[in-house]
Formats: C-alpha cells, sequence, structure tokens
C-alpha cells in the first residue's frame, strides 16, 4: 500500500487524533475506576477494542489471512507483557490524575533504550545516559514531593513506572517479531490475550454495573481501538520523526481533561516533571531514528 506513504499532514492530523482518543479511554477507564473492578475494566477495553481492529484489518484485506503467525512464542510474550502493562496503567489512573499517568507512560521508549543495551547488547551511549539521567530526575521531580503523604499517590506512581518498564519491555519483544510479523497479527492477539487476562478474573468479582457505566467501559474499548487504529495509520503515512513533537503535544488533552472533567490541575512536581521527562523521551527517540529505520508497530 504504497500511496499510503508520504502524506506527512495526514499523519500528523492522524497522530493528534490518536492522542485525544488515547485521553478519552483514560478518562473512561479513570471515571468508573471506583465502581469496576480492575479485571473487568481490562476485560472491556480490550475485547471492545477488538471491534475496530478487525475491522480496519478487514479492510485492509488482512483478516483473518493476515493472523497466521510463525512466533506463536514471541507473541504471548508480547501479549503478556502488553496485558500487564495495561493492568499497572489502569491500576495507576485510578490513583492518579490522568496528566501524570500519562507522562509516567512516556518513560516507556527511555526504559526501552535502557533494555536494548541490557537485554539486546546494544551500546550504552551518551543519548541513552542522558535519556536515563533526565528521566530519572523528571521522575524524582515528580515523586519526591508527595512521598512525606504516602498513600495512594505513591502507589500511583510506583505502578505508572511499572507500567512503563512492562510496556517496554512488550516494544521490545515487538522489535524482534516484527520482522516476520504483521503489525495486525501483533495488535490483534495483545487485545485477545489482555481480553482473556481480563475475563480470567471474573471469579473473583465483577460488578453489577449501571447503564452509563457499562457504556463507558464499552467506550473505552472503542476509543483504544481507534487510537491504535489512527496510530498505525499515522506511522504509515508520515515518518516518525516528523510524528515526534506531536507525540508530546499529546500531552495537552490528559491536562485538558483533568480539569474540565476531574477537577484537578497539575501540581507544579508534574509542571517541573513534564520537559525533564520528554526531553528523555526524545533524546531516546532521537537515537533511535539515527541507528534504525522505525519498526511499525
Amino acid at each position: 500500500m504504497d500511496d499510503l506513504t508520504d502524506r506527512p499532514l495526514a499523519g500528523i492530523t492522524l497522530r493528534l487524533l490518536s492522542g485525544i482518543l488515547f485521553t478519552a479511554m483514560m478518562v473512561c477507564v479513570k471515571a468508573t475506576s471506583t465502581v469496576s473492578p480492575l479485571g473487568q475494566t481490562v476485560f472491556f477495553r480490550s475485547a471492545f477494542a477488538l471491534l475496530p481492529i478487525v475491522v480496519f484489518l478487514a479492510w485492509r484485506r488482512e483478516f483473518p489471512a493476515g493472523l497466521a503467525t510463525r512466533r506463536p512464542a514471541g507473541h504471548l510474550l508480547r501479549s503478556g507483557l502488553g496485558a500487564a502493562a495495561m493492568f499497572a496503567s489502569f491500576a495507576a489512573v485510578a490513583l492518579l490524575p490522568v496528566a501524570e499517568a500519562t507522562l509516567l507512560a512516556q518513560l516507556t521508549p527511555v526504559l526501552m533504550a535502557l533494555g536494548g543495551v541490557i537485554l539486546l547488547g546494544e551500546r550504552f551511549t551518551p543519548y541513552r545516559a542522558g535519556a536515563l539521567l533526565l528521566a530519572l530526575v523528571g521522575v524524582a521531580v515528580l515523586v519526591l514531593p508527595r512521598l512525606g503523604a504516602g498513600g495512594a499517590p505513591v502507589m500511583g506512581y510506583a505502578l505508572g513506572v511499572l507500567a512503563a518498564l512492562l510496556s517496554a519491555g512488550a516494544l521490545l519483544t515487538v522489535r524482534r517479531i516484527s520482522r516476520t510479523e504483521t503489525a495486525g497479527a501483533i495488535a490483534f492477539y495483545f487485545i485477545l490475550v489482555s481480553a482473556l487476562a481480563g475475563l480470567a478474573t471474573l471469579p473473583l468479582g465483577w460488578a453489577a454495573l449501571t447503564g452509563p457505566e457499562l457504556g463507558l467501559l464499552v467506550l473505552s474499548g472503542l476509543f483504544g481501538g481507534a487510537a491504535h487504529i489512527c496510530m498505525t495509520l499515522a506511522l504509515r503515512y508520515a515518518e516518525a520523526s516528523r510524528l515526534a513533537p506531536f507525540e508530546y503535544l499529546a500531552l495537552i488533552w490528559p491536562v485538558l481533561a483533568d480539569l474540565a472533567i476531574f477537577g484537578l490541575p497539575p501540581s507544579s512536581g508534574f509542571l517541573l516533571a513534564l520537559p525533564l521527562v520528554l526531553a528523555g523521551a526524545g533524546l531516546a527517540a532521537l537515537e533511535g531514528r539515527g541507528l534504525r529505520r522505525p519498526a511499525r508497530q
């Protein structure tokens, strides 16, 4: 589908749209976090994300033929890490403002760069050292003012960092299996495994939800699936280097959502940590573009 390449304006538009959709998904998750158990939330978010993804794959004539795989173990590892990351991320957003949980997710490229050194034998370059230092200082600026208070925020930060670590592991696995596996297959099996992991928590007890609560959980899945499709198309229309600045612009939407919906203004720690964490993520991404062509995920 070469006709889809080299359309930067379309790519940028889709990247911005994916940020809005991702924020909408997180808002739905946070809004239901007090009534829906974590596993129930993960199930609905994953099961209903399958709908737009299957439609998208069918439109690209990749369903079901595109789901054939030569790396089932690789899919299982990637999907297991991704599902665990989803559990940790949703637990974090239940305890933190959406903007802070989203900021912690920006640690993923930094942790990927570090994981490349530890797991794949890649060089520990000045770019990676700088990215790690900026990210660590950013997290410290965000977390240290809240340590004295203890309780939910500190646990939320720990879960947010854990989610970023698990996501980095999942994406490192994607880097390896994407040589033989399609992006559609990788996304489909991840969502399927996540839905099954959420369903496995049913014996622990799910909540009886009202119509609006159920609607929000369904929307979380539809928004999440649509966000993934927009990101996939954005990477087809434009190079990652052109999209990078808009990765960080996407943090505007969580801040606005916190203010408008949850009445949570950004904390001073968040405002101080924001440029540090984003600079670290930017350094990690900059090196990645210099070393290799970005893998489509």
